[in-house]
């Protein structure tokens, strides 16, 4: 493992472009792309606008095929296995899109209630566009709790579908929930699927970067993760993984582009003749969208690599910064982090820190107005959930950030949340109406 060359911590904010009056305590979101990558990025538009045919046609797919290799080996699959999309969610939809359909209206979605609320939407729509040919189940999880209860709940799940007369086809969930942010155990998820027949569609927003992945090991049947956010590449950037036995599955893109081969034969195509593989054309050009991220992963692993040591060390700090800071903030606040006894949920680096907020100061209305007021006012984002009857707060930890930030944000948290008792939100929501 290569030396990291800096300490973590506030000295590297200089590497980013953020507001010198900014603190991003949500990582979590939309990521951040360190300063050296993005001018990578914005070198290769110049270079798509200063001879668009010759770069688009003949010297992106090469760059892109760089960048395929270095995520292959990143996430230890095959490269062939590997294209790129704008981000998960469209991911999520291209496998939904591509799927097919029993005619006898048994074929079930399964999904945990913890989903992202973009990809429910996306389980919603195929269940409303196919007139009741498809049904989906969503099982009920409620945190905090441990794998095996997960694990649990999904065998609930479908045995419960399979006594209603349903036939499980393929399973949604993540590998790091969203919000509220903590680990889910995929790995046992994706064994279960494998065990019951069933398709596992593996929604890795926030993985990669974040946790370590091996997707030789997990074998997944589809696989998608943001890069633009734990990987420090500029938005949007998502790995799409299909291993070689389900590709048949993925005809389209999400848009349907030159990549597509119709059953009724072949059409003129005005791209270079390609010897790849259907599925890795199939990705290669999906109209002309700006995909300059795309060719910044590799110099993104390599970054990590080269000033911040690899992706242990990147972890490992975070990690530890995370889990000591939400606890630092809990205390300050008087309340409590999310985790289990056996600490699995908390195995990444985001944490998650009850509010003190009871009654109607835990409605949606006050969320929004702290959130709120926290970007005006304080020039910080922290995303709340409530779950269980209380209100979290979820934070990244980033190798810019230290425990300084989290003093900050946990004696901020409590100034909003005093506010809250003394009724400005309450005020502020009835003069707004």
């Amino acid at each position: 493992m290569a030396k990291r060359h800096v300490e973590y911590g506030k000295s590297l904010l200089q590497l980013f472009e953020f507001d010198p009056e900014y603190r991003h305590l949500n990582h979590g979101s939309f990521g951040a792309a360190p300063r050296d990558i993005r001018k990578h990025m914005r070198h290769h538009q110049d270079l798509a606008e200063s001879r668009p045919d010759s770069y688009i046609r003949y010297e992106y797919p090469v760059i892109l095929d760089e960048c395929r290799a270095a995520m292959a080996k990143l996430v230890n699959a095959h490269v062939d296995t590997i294209v790129f999309v704008p981000n998960a969610t469209v991911g999520v939809n291209t496998v939904f899109q591509n799927l097919t359909w029993d005619d006898d209206g048994k074929d079930e979605i399964i999904y945990f209630s913890t989903i992202y609320g973009a990809c429910a939407k996306i389980v919603d729509y195929v269940v409303d566009s196919t007139s009741g040919k498809v049904s989906s189940r969503a099982v009920p999880l409620s945190y905090p709790c441990e794998d095996e209860d997960v694990v649990k709940a999904f065998h609930s799940a479908l045995e419960d579908s399979g006594n209603a007369g349903k036939r499980a086809k393929i399973c949604l969930f993540d590998t790091v929930s969203s919000l509220p942010g903590v680990c889910f155990p995929y790995e046992a998820i994706i064994k279960a699927c494998r065990d019951a027949g069933v398709l596992s569609l593996v929604d890795g927003a926030q993985a990669v970067g974040l946790v370590p992945i091996d997707l030789d090991s997990l074998d997944p049947d589809f696989f998608v993760s943001n890069c633009h956010k734990w990987l420090y590449v500029p938005r949007s950037c998502a790995v799409f993984h299909v291993p070689l036995r389900n590709q048949h599955m993925i005809t389209t893109t999400t848009p349907t582009s030159h990549g597509y081969v119709p059953q009724s034969g072949s059409r003129f195509n005005p791209l270079p003749p390609s010897k790849k593989s259907a599925f890795v054309n199939n990705f290669e050009f999906v109209g002309t969208l700006d995909t300059s991220a795309y060719v910044c992963v590799k110099e993104a692993i390599e970054w990590r690599e080269r000033v911040l040591g690899g992706e242990k060390e990147i972890f490992e700090y975070c990690h530890a910064l995370a889990v000591s800071g939400g606890h630092e903030i809990a205390s300050i606040l008087g309340t409590e982090v999310m985790d289990n006894p056996s600490h699995t949920m908390s195995k990444c680096a985001m944490i998650n820190v009850a509010l003190p907020l009871d009654g109607e100061d835990r409605s949606l209305e006050i969320q929004h107005w702290i959130m709120r007021t926290l970007a005006e006012e304080y020039k910080t984002f922290i995303p709340l959930k409530e779950d269980a009857g209380r209100v979290w707060a979820r934070l990244s930890a980033q190798v810019y950030t230290d425990m300084d930030d989290f003093i900050w944000a946990g004696q901020t948290l409590l100034a909003v949340c005093n506010r809250v008792k003394r009724g400005d939100a309450s005020q502020t929501h009835t003069e707004d109406s």
